[in-house]
């Protein structure tokens, strides 16, 4: 299908995803599309998506957003890592932290020597003291990063945590001043070219028909253009991330405003809870197959630290992906694209990078197929690294106390997932890649979090006199205690940089 130099862009759907989308295009390719956005207030949006990745500041900075302000209007708080309690087993607490384990700088990743300490018989702390970024976690404290690359303090990244429901009235206001136009109404009728099938036109409940060049589709789970009009397969994961439902409600925050998120595991799944300014987000994502929604209800009810502020609020869903992201002229951004549970904070950073590929092989005068191939690569390829690191949660454990959990840790895994875990307990080795999103910090903190402990280790790991490496170690667990104890408390910090208005 041609294209014109300047494109007409249809968005179906607003949100996140949709209005994530508009903003960037707006602001990053200014003048090559003319960008048309259409949703329907009557439908409403999941708006539960409140923690996120350090990639987010990324968006946020490129939209020239203020980051201060972005957190105030979105009453939102810091994020260093999520904390996974009662995974591994009952009791368990560990932290998946955005940040290195020891300085980032050895001859071999630190957890190597932390290993050949362990195989030789040497009592050591547990493996999380040496994460600058844990320990300020668990310290309940926040600062910036330092830029200095040889300072402690710059061995960390951070994300938000912030309302949902927020975001994208604020990314609505910046799209529509770059020119965006929107149009409230419900898609009823998608039309398509009798000879390439490919996607001419959208008509609305209202009979208006709204004509485009290039269609993105933003629609949720139901995936109005991509797994309606054009009928392109679902890959469904469910036999591997078996929960398919949540509870979601909000609450008064009766405990610390933590820089983090908690990941709590349930009888038939987990609970969240997400710090904000002005409530605690909690939700239980729960397999059906093995709990009632009224009983998951009941669970969740009863575990929130406050006072409801809402009731519960049912939700459904698959985890799986499209075959393919990008089919004819039509993308699909963020649920109409696939899903995957939200235990690692993933569903924001994955329309980021479905934004960030489209806007690299954006169309010129026609759509190639071989960027269109390229696209749907790289989105395989973050959501299938993505389902095997899910996977590595549940699967990795050793309760046996309910029939969900006897699943999860007897069930089959990817072949692709079983080779990472082998790799791992046999030699402490974590498999690199140039491109995806959790780096060998990430798959370290929950293989160890969970009890898959290396059995070796790199064999230059035995180069330091023992007597030095356990000096060194020691140092170095005394510099981040005293570091940590001079950064403010995370609430007070907040209170300085980005508090809310009193009257929000």
């Amino acid at each position: 299908m041609g294209l014109r130099s300047t494109q007409k862009v249809v968005i179906v759907g607003g949100g996140t995803s949709g209005w994530m989308t508009a903003a960037a295009l707006a602001k990053l390719l200014p003048g090559r599309c003319a960008l048309h956005l259409v949703e329907s207030e009557a439908i409403g949006v999941i708006g539960v998506g409140e923690a996120t990745l350090p990639h987010i500041r990324g968006f946020v900075e490129k939209l020239g957003i203020r980051e201060a302000d972005f957190m105030a209007w979105t009453r939102g708080t810091f994020k260093l890592g999520i904390e996974f309690r009662d995974w591994g087993k009952l009791g368990d607490s560990y932290i998946h932290p955005f940040g290195t384990f020891g300085r980032g700088k050895g001859e071999v990743d630190f957890h190597h020597y932390w290993a050949r300490l362990r195989a030789q018989g040497v009592e050591v702390p547990p493996l999380e003291q040496f994460s600058y970024a844990c320990m300020l976690a668990r310290a309940n404290r926040f600062d910036l990063p330092e830029t200095d690359p040889d300072a402690l303090a710059s061995t960390f990244g951070y994300a938000y945590q912030f309302d949902a429901l927020l975001f994208a009235p604020y990314l609505r206001a910046i799209a529509e001043g770059l020119g965006a136009r929107r149009t409230e109404g419900r898609v009823v009728d998608v039309l398509r070219d009798g000879a390439s099938g490919d996607i001419i036109a959208v008509r609305l409940d209202d009979g208006q028909v709204i004509e485009g060049d290039l269609f993105i589709d933003c629609s949720g789970f139901c995936s109005l253009l991509l797994g309606e009009a054009l009928a392109e397969p679902f890959e469904d994961w469910n036999h591997w991330l078996p929960a398919d439902r949540a509870v979601a409600m909000p609450c008064r925050t009766e405990t610390a405003m933590t820089p983090y998120t908690s990941a709590i595991a349930m009888p038939a799944g987990w609970r969240w809870r997400i710090p904000l300014q002005h409530r605690t987000g909690n939700g239980y994502v729960y397999a059906s197959a093995f709990t009632s929604d009224d009983d998951a209800a009941r669970a969740l009810k009863q575990a929130v630290e406050g006072a409801a502020l809402a009731d519960p609020r049912p939700l459904r869903f698959r985890a799986g992906r499209r075959r393919r992201s990008w089919a004819h002229n039509c993308v699909a951004i963020g649920l109409a694209s696939g899903f995957l549970e939200p235990l690692e904070s993933t569903s924001i950073y994955l329309v980021q990078q479905a934004i960030t590929a489209l806007i690299e092989l954006f169309p010129e005068k026609q759509i190639s197929p071989v960027d269109r191939d390229e696209f749907n690569r790289l989105i395989d390829l973050e959501y299938d690294r993505i389902r095997d690191f899910l996977i590595l949660h549940y699967h990795a454990t050793s309760r046996t106390d309910t029939d969900f959990w006897n699943y999860v840790r007897t069930m089959q895994v990817p072949d692709s997932l079983a080779e990472k875990i082998e790799l791992f307990r046999r030699a402490g080795r974590v498999v690199k890649y140039r491109e995806g999103v959790f780096l060998d910090a990430s798959w370290i903190a929950v293989y160890v979090g969970q009890g898959i402990v290396p059995e070796g280790y790199d064999p230059r790991a035995d180069q330091p006199d023992r007597a030095v490496l356990l000096r060194g170690m020691q140092a170095l667990q005394a510099e981040i205690a005293a570091t940590v104890a001079r950064v403010p408390e995370h609430l007070r910090y907040i209170d300085r940089y980005c508090a809310m208005a009193a009257a929000a």
